[in-house]
């Protein structure tokens, strides 16, 4: 099975699973850039439930701008905020301190485009779960997929689809209960090695 996704600010457990699945991934990486999607958004669970941290990014005074060519806005300090978010929401789980000195250099290398940094994170994650993963970056942009599952839909916030995860311990789960589909970090800081597993044994729900 061959897939084409896109590289998303640590990818969801949708995305996860799709890709563990794959025999091949095609990264798309020449689409435009579009607001509210996980390009620059990412979902955790905080001690408040489910909370979005958003990576600033510089738009362009043009209408259309290419996914690759979208700097971020390294001027705020979000960088350190959503570390902080991290520290806040995962701190207490079972193996945080194991992967924190993997995701900590995230945070304070700073990183000029938004598709360079989520390529970043995708490779760390990767170590993290010890998954090696066939992949590539789309050469063109094609509106039709006719020799791939076509997953770009994932990246829209909006149209986000439930699925039907099992669920696993969560830091806060006995305040707001198993909330599904949060980022892959969720999954590694309380799950650790099994984290490759449960990926392997899910199913995602078609669109």
């Amino acid at each position: 099975m061959n897939i084409i996704i896109h590289p998303t600010y640590f990818p969801s457990i949708t995305h996860f699973v799709a890709m563990v699945q794959a025999d091949d991934v095609v990264f798309e990486v020449h689409d435009n850039f579009l607001k509210q999607t996980y390009r620059n958004r990412t979902h955790i669970y905080g001690a408040n439930g489910r909370q979005t941290l958003n990576i600033p990014v510089v738009h362009s005074q043009k209408n259309r701008q290419k996914y690759k060519d979208v700097k971020i806005f390294n001027e705020a300090q979000w960088q350190s905020n959503h570390w902080k978010s991290l520290l806040s929401a995962y701190r207490t789980s079972p193996f945080f301190e194991f992967y924190e000195d993997d995701i900590q250099p995230l945070f304070h290398q700073k990183t000029n485009y938004i598709l360079d940094f989520n390529l970043k994170c995708f490779e760390v994650i990767c170590d993290c779960l010890q998954l090696h993963l066939n992949v590539s970056e789309s050469q063109s942009f094609e509106k039709t997929i006719e020799d791939k599952i076509d997953y770009r839909y994932l990246v829209n916030a909006k149209k986000e689809q439930p699925q039907p995860f099992e669920s696993y311990t969560q830091v806060f789960s006995n305040k707001h209960g198993f909330i599904s589909n949060l980022n892959i970090l969720d999954l590694l800081f309380n799950e650790g090695p099994n984290s490759l597993i449960y990926l392997e044994s899910q199913t995602i729900r078609p669109l």
